[in-house]
């Protein structure tokens, strides 16, 4: 069966499967600088909510991402991501303008392989970027929380979103 979003109600396939709570988390290949990169498997042992954005130069992807990196300084137990297809370099240019905390806040680039995008369903192949979409992953790997937000332009649900990263933490 196909799956769509939209941007600005225009009609986007995606590529992959759509993941639901109880999922294990796949695996994923991400990079973290232009060489380095780390698999999703390597990022367990707290429960983590993986961000996905289109584009961190967009404004509501910018929004998102400062929203998360905000409750980030305010949560323990949990571990931030943000995943897009921009650069490396342009995600590290982004976390330095925007005062982002690299330390409790972690952004990757799935611009190499798109391996996150066609494991998690976010990947929009036409655009060659991720949809809009949001994962809480527990400590033991299995999504708890998942959300694509079917509009690209609209904001997720931040508050559902943290209050199941919290339960999770606990």
């Amino acid at each position: 069966m196909s799956r769509t979003c939209t941007l600005r109600g225009n009609p986007l396939n995606l590529a992959g499967p759509q993941l639901k709570p109880g999922d294990k988390a796949p695996e994923a290949v991400l990079s973290k600088s232009l060489v380095d990169t780390v698999r999703i498997s390597e990022t367990g042992g707290k429960t983590r909510i993986f961000s996905v954005v289109p584009s961190l130069d967009t404004p509501v992807c910018a929004q998102q991402t400062k929203k998360f990196n905000e409750a980030a300084a305010q949560m323990s137990g949990v571990d931030f991501y943000t995943i897009s297809c921009d650069l490396p370099t342009a995600q590290a240019r982004f976390c330095g303008a925007e005062g982002i905390d690299k330390e409790r806040f972690r952004v990757l680039s799935d611009h190499r392989a798109t391996s996150f995008g066609q494991a998690y369903g976010t990947l929009i192949p036409d655009l060659r970027i991720e949809c809009r979409a949001v994962f809480v992953v527990d400590a033991s790997g299995v999504i708890r929380y998942a959300e694509y937000v079917p509009e690209v332009a609209n904001h997720p649900n931040y508050d559902a979103v943290l209050a199941c990263a919290r339960e999770c933490a606990k």
